[in-house]
This record gives structure tokens, sequence and C-alpha cells, in this order.
């Protein structure tokens, strides 16, 4: 966070002694990480940040030297790094706020310290224009990679207390700043293993998009907070007393899922928190003999709780065999409880719950200098190699960058039993490009288990698969349809340019070739008369079709010796177009002059008297909002008019971080005159009579008029669609609520998506 915006000059003498409270209290907390002759080192970063950030407020009143030293607490107490790290979030800040610079941090620091704080600092003057800044920034970031993880660690814990602290900002900040968080920050956080901080992002993420889910579901989870504790205490007596008669040393314990978890199966499922069936987890932790009897012991304690409940056979996952990308290890059951619920456990060692909760700092602490590579560092040097790619732009590294964060991940084998992990749904092209670029750009097939399958076959986990090669294979434009990883899909269509540059320069050699023979010189007024003879568009494709042999140019003469007609003619096209383009240049300027009016940090209240001299209202297709629903805003500011999204929408999440400085909130002031067109989705059991009892319901009860109905039966079911007009969410919750109580309907459901 910039402390540039804002600076407000205080009384230097509190500030100090408030700056001198804060450095004891991070003192005591990096005691664990920090030897006593590092501490020297932690004052010097300390009193220069004091020193720098002086006098300088943040939005909350504080005075600044709170962020740092925030931030450094975070890095020792909660990701459990040590003197360096702290050391370089104490100066985070530094020389992107103040006068001092990447040199004076060199000569006062070292080099290692300069190295990270410069992986830290943006430098936004070198932006991309025709990209997002978020964006470019979070690749910049992530460059970073390749020199020292720690500058992404510290990066978290500094977007960990933004978000703590983001009351103070304005409604336009604060989405913008949510939606960046939960796109990229917490799956980022989820891939290097910090649990805890994942899900407080994620937690906090949604109290700033849907703050009245995230209060609604904090309230009962507190007012079910007792009953809870029982039911854990009821649930884990019978387990204690199993464990300590066979001499285990164990801590456990329960805890609720968090509240974003709890929301995002409600949106998934559509169901209402009481059918949430898993609201809760107990955690069972041992101290391990040595490293290597924890497997055994896992599955000791595994069985010693099978004994008592009944586990669901489905859902046993055993990350001790094959841990996760990010390091997590754990075996993981699901039991029926005594009172008919089902309960998951969790089980681990004291070591794997501390990779659980710090991560990649944990997971460098017990690996050691010398141990192998491993998933999480074949995944960081993945990230290296998309980084290294100089033609993709911000936005599109986002997408892949985003992608390869995969929560689901299968594991496969090479012929010679080597493992690889992909994302899950991935196919037998993206295990090509996975061993080599080479192997994928003349793949033709593959075996998977030893039968021929085609390379769009989508791979499971435990799979062997062996890539069928041919030097004739050439790199195929539809590919692009088969693959799901980012490292293909670069591979693709790196391939697929270069393929097409050379068709360009041969095609443009071949006309400049036949032009030469006929005694005329290549010219912009040569190719304006060839190429609308071939209905295309553009001089590459022009020289593209004729390098591929799509067009042969045996006509050529005849075409450029055409009479004078056409040649008056595109005269006046060519005045029209002028006139055309100066009336664009005079509109735009006019519509630049109505675009500094808008004003992106005043709530938008969408209704009748929305100022259309300044802006339109449009609605997105992608997840047809209506009034009611909590929306957000969009505005280009090269548009004049204002897209409105559902703020749980996909694609208004990425806008919110690739392009948040385009994002104002917005709420709806519903007209009982308008009405937005609505999809249900419905089935239930047939029979007679069952359709015109759902469409009296829609048109006499409500009043609700119908665009469109369809209902299919078959096998004693019926399913159907509705298109119909609805005035707020408010009526279409209880159109869908009465529709529900009609005798054989089992499920109605609202339709996102709709087919204007």
């Amino acid at each position: 966070m910039s402390s540039k915006d804002q600076i407000i000059k205080i009384n230097i003498e509190d500030e100090d002694a408030y700056a001198e409270d804060l450095y004891k209290d991070l003192i005591s907390s990096c005691s664990k990480h920090v030897k006593i002759k590092d501490i020297t080192l932690i004052r010097k970063a300390f009193d220069l940040a004091k020193e720098s950030h002086k006098g300088v407020k943040r939005k909350s009143g504080e005075p600044y030297i709170l962020h740092p030293v925030a931030v450094a607490k975070i890095i020792t107490s909660e990701i459990g790094l040590g003197t360096t790290s702290i050391t370089c979030a104490l100066l985070h800040d530094v020389v992107e706020d103040t006068e001092y610079t990447l040199e004076d941090i060199n000569h006062f620091f070292g080099e290692k310290i300069s190295a990270i704080i410069d992986g830290l600092t943006k430098i936004s003057d070198v932006f991309d224009k025709q990209s997002s800044l978020q964006a470019e920034n979070f690749r910049k970031m992530l460059m970073t990679l390749s020199d020292d993880v720690r500058v992404i660690l510290i990066k978290l814990a500094d977007r960990l207390h933004n978000m703590r602290t983001l009351d103070s900002m304005p409604p336009n900040k604060q989405l913008k700043i949510a939606g960046e968080t939960i796109y990229l920050y917490a799956p980022l956080a989820h891939r290097l293993g910090l649990y805890a901080i994942k899900s407080e992002l994620e937690d906090l993420s949604l109290k700033y998009r849907h703050p009245d889910a995230f209060e609604e579901i904090s309230a009962k989870i507190k007012d079910n907070e007792k009953k809870r504790q029982q039911e854990i205490n009821r649930f884990s007596l019978p387990i204690i007393e199993k464990l300590e008669n066979s001499k285990i040393n164990f801590d456990i314990n329960g805890r609720p899922k968090s509240i974003f978890s709890i929301w995002n199966k409600m949106q998934v499922k559509n169901i209402q928190f009481g059918e949430v069936y898993d609201l809760m987890a107990i955690r069972i932790i041992f101290k391990s003999l040595n490293r290597e009897t924890e497997k055994a012991q896992c599955w000791q304690i595994y069985s010693i709780i099978t004994d008592i409940y009944t586990p669901k056979p489905d859902r046993i996952r055993d990350w001790i065999s094959s841990p996760k990308a990010n390091g997590y290890e754990a075996l993981h059951t699901t039991v029926m409880g005594p009172n008919g619920k089902w309960v998951e456990i969790q089980i681990r060692s004291e070591r794997m719950d501390e990779i659980a909760e710090r991560g990649f700092a944990a997971h460098w602490k017990y690996k050691g200098e010398n141990a192998s590579e491993n998933e999480l560092d074949r995944w960081i040097k993945r990230i290296r190699e998309m980084l290294e790619n100089p033609n993709s732009d911000a936005l599109e590294f986002l997408d892949d960058f985003k992608m390869n964060l995969f929560s689901a991940e299968i594991m496969v084998f090479t012929p010679k039993g080597e493992i690889k992990t992909l994302p899950k749904h991935s196919t037998t092209l993206d295990f090509a490009f996975e061993i080599h670029s080479e192997i994928g750009n003349k793949a033709i097939g593959a075996k998977v288990n030893h039968k021929l399958v085609p390379l769009n076959y989508v791979l499971r986990s435990g799979d062997q698969v062996e890539i069928i090669t041919s030097n004739k294979q050439k790199i195929q434009k539809e590919w692009l349809e088969n693959v799901l990883t980012a490292k293909a899909k670069t591979s693709i269509t790196d391939a697929i340019k270069a393929e097409t540059k050379d068709r360009i320069q041969k095609g443009k050699s071949i006309l400049e070739t036949k032009l030469k023979i006929l005694n005329i010189n290549p010219s912009g007024r040569v190719l304006k008369k060839i190429i609308p003879e071939y209905k295309i568009s553009t001089k590459d494709e022009l020289y593209s079709k004729i390098g591929s042999g799509i067009i042969k140019l045996d006509n050529l003469k005849k075409i450029l010796k055409k009479n004078t007609k056409n040649k008056i003619i595109r005269y006046w096209d060519l005045q029209i177009s002028k006139t055309t383009s100066s009336n664009k240049t005079k509109k735009s300027t006019e519509v630049s002059t109505k675009k500094q009016k808008f004003n992106y940090k005043d709530p938008l209240i969408i209704n009748d008297d929305a100022d259309q001299e300044l802006y339109s209202i449009k609605i997105s297709d992608c997840c047809s909002p209506i009034p009611g629903d909590e929306v957000i805003g969009y505005k280009n500011p090269n548009d004049d008019f204002v897209i409105i999204h559902k703020a749980k929408c996909p694609t208004a999440i990425r806008l919110m971080s690739s392009e948040g400085n385009y994002i104002v909130p917005a709420k709806w002031i519903s007209q009982k005159f308008l009405s937005s067109l609505a999809k249900l989705i419905l089935n239930g059991i047939d029979r007679i009579g069952i359709a015109s009892d759902i469409t009296a319901v829609i048109s006499k009860e409500l009043s609700v008029n119908i665009r469109k109905i369809f209902i299919e039966t078959h096998d004693g079911i019926f399913e159907g669609a509705i298109d119909l007009y609805v005035h707020n969410v408010r009526d279409l919750n209880n159109l869908i609520m009465n529709i529900s109580k009609i005798k054989g309907v089992d499920s109605v459901k609202r339709n996102e998506k709709i087919a204007k």
C-alpha cells in the first residue's frame, strides 16, 4: 500500500512512542526464529523504516509504520520466516514511497536484501500500456520466483495485512482489492501451502464482495458453536480412549469449515446453510517416533477410528503416499458419526501439521539442502518457463497462471514409472508437452495403460502414458481446444505464430517475384487492388494464403489491368472514409469530455433516472443479473456505458483483479414498472396436469409474464426450462418457492446464463 497519496503531519513524539511499542511486540513475536545477534539487523531496518515513513498516516489514521511492522510480524509468527525476511518486510515500502533508493538499501543491508526489496518494488511507469496495471504488476512480482521465493511470501503477508485493514478504504477500492485477492492471492497462498492464510484471505474477500452472506454465515456458525462443541466431544471421546490405550501421543481438536468454503458449497450445490453436512472437521495430530514411522502411524490411527465409526469408502484421501504439489501431507477420511452425520477426520504428524499451516517455509525447513527436487520445486520451474515467454501479454499470463494454481490434480506415470502431476481433466497432449515441447509438437497419438487412445483423451490418476510421435506431424490450431495446461497452450501458440511468420515471409517473397516479372514495383497502391479481389482484409492474410498455396496468383495480371472505374470508386470511398474518420475524432472528443465526469468512487445507482448523457447501462450476458442481485459495474474509459455483472460472476472477479481501477460499486433500485428476463430450470415426477399447474402459479398468482416454456418428459420424469420476466430477485425467489410446492416438482433453480 502506497503512502504517497495521503501525507499528514502528526506529533512526532507520540509517533516515536507508538513505534517503539510496535517494535517490542515484533521482537517478542520473532524470538523463535531469530538469533540474538540478528536483532541488531532488525533494529537497523526498523529505524530506517520509522524514519523514512515518519509523519505519514495510513487511510485508517494510524502512523504508517504500523503496516511494515504488521507485515514483518505475519512473516515471522504466521509463516515462520527468519531475519532476512523480517528485515525485508520492514523495508518493503521504503524504496517505493520515500527518497531512499535501491542503492541505499544495498549499501546499508547488502545485496541479498536489496534484491528482495527490488522484487517487492513496483515499477508502474514501464508497464505495457495495453494491459492492466494489476496484471502486469503481478507478472513482474512473479518474475522474482526465479530469484527468491521469499518475495512472494512477503507480498502475501503484505496483502493479508491490507485485507485485515480494508475497512478504511472506499467501496470501489474494497471491491478491486477483494477481487484481486480471491482471483490470485488466495490460490497462490494455497499453492504455496499456506492453508491458514489462504482461508483468511478467502473469508476477508467474501466479507467485502458479499457482506450480507458473510455476516449471515458468521452469525449461524457462532449460534451453533455450543451445539457443535457438544457434538465434537461426543464424537471424540471413544477415539480418545482408544488412542490413549494404544499409547499414542496425540492432540485432537474440532474446527468449523471456513466461512468462504461453506458459502462456496452453498453456491455450487444450491443448498441452504443447514444442508451443508460437513460443517466441521476433526484433526488428530500425533507426535511421531521418527520420520520413517509416520506413514505407519497414520494408518494405525485410521484403523482405530474405523473400528469405531464406519468410513465412507469414496472419501479416503491418501496424501502421505503422494503429497500434494504444495507439500501437504495427511490422511483424510470421512466417517458416519453417532448422530447420523458425516464427519471428516484429518490425521497428520506434528511435522505434517507445521507444513500444512506454514507451507513453503516449513517445507524448506524439513526438506534439507540435499533433498531431491519435489513437485513444488517443479511447479516453480514451470512458472519460470511461463514468465520467460516474451510473446504472451499480461492478461493472457494471468489466465495461464491462474489455471496453473490447480486445486485438483492427478498423478500419472511415464513408461519408466516416473510420476508427473497435472491438473484434473488434462489430456494425453498435455502430458506430451509436460514431458518436452518437442514431444508435444510431434505427437500423433498415445497409449494409456497399453491401449491406443487419441491426443484428446482425458487422463485419470494412476494412468501410465506413452506418447507416439512422428517427424511428419505438424502443429494444428485445433490442438488448443484439446489442452488444459499453460505449458501446452504456450508451446502450441508459439509454434503456430512461428509457422505463420514463415508462411507470411514466403508469400511476400512469391508476390514480389510475380510483380517483378510484370515490371511492377510492390506498393500500398498495388496491394489495395489485389486484396479485395481475394475477399480478405489484410496484407498479412494475403501473404499467408499465398505462402500456403491457397492463393495461386494465376490471374494477377488481369487484376492489375482492371479499368479506372474502380479507381474512381475507391477515391470516393477514401473521401467518405476521411469524412467518417473526422466525425469519429470529433465524437471521440465529445465522449472524452463526458468520461472526465464519471466518478468511479461513488456507488452506481441503477434505476430509470441514470444520467444517459454521461453513460448508459448494459446488463452482462454472462451472468444476467436482475434487480436485487448483488452487482458491480465495469466501465472501460473508452466506452460511454457501464456493464453490470453479478458480484460473484467469474468474469466480474477476473475484472476486479485485472482491471480493478475500472470497477464501480453498484446497487439496484428496483422499479416496479420494469421487468428483467430470468430463466428457471426445473425437474420432477411427471403427472397429468403438472404443466398447467406450473403455468397457473407463474401467470395467475404472481402476475409474471412468460416469454418461453419448454417441458419434456421421459420414463416418468419431466425436465423443463422457463424464460420469464420478473421485477426483482425477491419476486423470483417467491416464484421458485411457490413452484417447488407443486406436487411432483423436485427441483427448481435459477439459470444464471440466458440466451438473449
